[in-house]
């Protein structure tokens, strides 16, 4: 079995090197617990209160699993991938993926489903990596357009198939239990490249496999 590692050599070529950036000082346990103590306090309520003495911890650790995704790379989830493939070259799309994220401007939840297809080249990569791959990034605060183009791109940079397509529909709390107050009202983006992109029959194929509803909502 033939077992490539692309992000390594993607590395080494320079392509796809991320940019070195100052990493923010992270706050500690109890600074962090400081600062919920004082959310609760501006709230209106008494964070000494039985009820509430323990929820600083409780809101930190719930955090520390919300936005784990800040500590993977989404890049090395793709690194292993096989070439024994016996010619397959059709489409590999995963439906439904289930995301659970956070709306960077009100840090509420967003909930929602991916899916994800791509034209393999001459590998392809098991199937739970690609959902890996998804919540690495919804693991993140995030906007639902780039969280989309995240995935896209990571996909595409990595396993460098012939197309990747991922649409994502997903409720966002911000706009459900506050300000234009619409339950209900669900946010569809898409990001289509290759042979998904240029070749409309590929992209027809792939939104009739995923929803029909889907389908026609991106083709109007």
């Amino acid at each position: 079995m033939n077992i490539h590692t692309p992000a390594a050599k993607l590395a080494k070529s320079g392509r796809g090197a991320k940019k070195t950036v100052q990493d923010p000082v992270k706050p500690s346990r109890a600074e962090a617990e400081a600062a919920i103590r004082v959310l609760l306090s501006w709230a209106g309520d008494d964070p000494a209160r039985e009820g509430l003495r323990d929820t600083p911890s409780r809101v930190a650790r719930a955090y520390k699993e919300f936005f784990k995704g800040y500590a993977e790379d989404p890049e090395a989830l793709l690194a292993r991938t096989f070439e024994e493939t016996e010619g397959y070259d059709e489409m590999v799309v995963l439906r439904d993926i289930r995301i659970e994220s956070h709306c960077e401007h009100h840090m509420v939840p967003i909930i929602g489903r991916a899916h994800v297809a791509y034209l393999p080249g001459t590998r392809v990569v098991g199937i739970s990596k690609l959902a890996r791959v998804v919540d690495a990034y919804c693991r993140r605060f995030q906007i639902q357009e780039k969280l989309t183009a995240q995935i896209a791109n990571t996909i595409q940079d990595v396993l460098q198939p012939r197309g990747v397509a991922v649409v994502i529909e997903a409720g966002h709390q911000c706009m459900s239990t506050r300000g234009v107050h619409k339950p209900g009202a669900s946010m569809v983006t898409s990001r289509m490249l290759g042979e998904f992109r240029d070749n409309p029959s590929t992209r027809r194929e792939f939104l009739a496999m995923i929803s029909p509803r889907t389908c026609s909502a991106l083709e109007s």
